[in-house]
């Protein structure tokens, strides 16, 4: 995770989802509505075309269909794992690696909640640079390298860990070694209250992406080197770590989110889009 600005490296790959989320926000029936997302795509200066709608996608554009098919699920899923941790009453919030999310101005939030964004300083300098909106909920950044003290700097920002917390984990796992992903969990783990809810998303090959073709040929467009910022070492099962530390836990693919919302199942093949993702949930207490 190395300091990165809005249109290179890790961060155009931020910018990509945000693409992808946008064009899912412009069918007819969507999976997720994000507004904001086309204003990002149209602030930045992508070093290639973005797509910003469906009907900017070619007939033959098969890997922007899957990629926003994938993106709308995911998002979906997080959505919901949000609105219902409102629901039973959590009123904290932190997303790490927040990237370009816009979930405390685009989610119906209960407004006394806070919500804590964690991530590199420029992308979120850009996103507020960006955004013309007030949010739904107090939000706060924290602007922090997670491989530095980000409990420190929550902290800081006014984190309490006497509270129970919603932990938003998304896109995050994959660009993480064994060692950092543990490291990780065990401090969200620490600071988590009885009652405190987790979401995170994880793959089980991140590098399976990079044997679809299609997928080799966009990241070639973007001009740099996708498969060094993955580890040689990938992440292991969060919800075996989380169990263990005495949280109640429970998983699903990318093909059963995809029955879950009505969208035809992602295929089995290896790739990010398909089932090799994973994703879970957990409660503490």
């Amino acid at each position: 995770m190395q300091d990165w600005d809005i249109v290179s490296g890790i961060g155009i790959t931020a910018l990509a989802v945000a693409a992808a989320r946008a064009v899912e926000s412009s069918r007819d029936e969507p999976l997720v509505s994000d507004p904001y997302a086309v204003a990002f795509v149209e602030a930045a200066d992508s070093p290639i075309p973005l797509p910003r709608r469906a009907g900017d996608l070619p007939r033959d554009d098969d890997l922007w269909e899957r990629m926003s098919l994938f993106v709308g699920l995911r998002s979906r899923f997080f959505d919901e794992y949000l609105l219902e941790a409102m629901t039973a009453g959590v009123r904290q919030v932190v997303v790490l690696a927040a990237g370009l999310d816009a979930r405390a101005f685009r989610l119906d939030l209960p407004p006394e909640t806070t919500l804590y964004e964690v991530d590199q300083p420029r992308v979120l300098e850009f996103k507020d640079s960006v955004l013309d909106a007030q949010p739904r909920c107090e939000r706060r950044t924290v602007a922090v390298d997670l491989r530095n003290d980000w409990a420190g700097a929550l902290g800081d920002a006014g984190f309490d860990p006497e509270q129970p917390t919603a932990w938003l984990v998304e896109g995050l796992l994959p660009y993480l070694s064994r060692d950092a992903s543990a490291q990780l969990l065990d401090t969200l783990h620490t600071l988590s209250a009885p009652g405190s809810t987790v979401a995170i998303e994880y793959v089980h090959d991140p590098k399976a992406a990079l044997e679809d073709p299609a997928v080799r040929n966009l990241l070639r467009e973007f001009g740099f080197d996708y498969a060094a910022l993955l580890p040689e070492d990938p992440h292991g099962d969060p919800g075996e770590q989380l169990s263990a530390a005495g949280w109640t836990v429970s998983a699903v693919s990318g093909a059963d989110l995809a029955e879950r919302y009505g969208r035809t199942p992602l295929d089995d093949g290896a790739s990010m889009f398909g089932a090799n993702d994973r994703y879970l949930t957990g409660r503490f207490g």
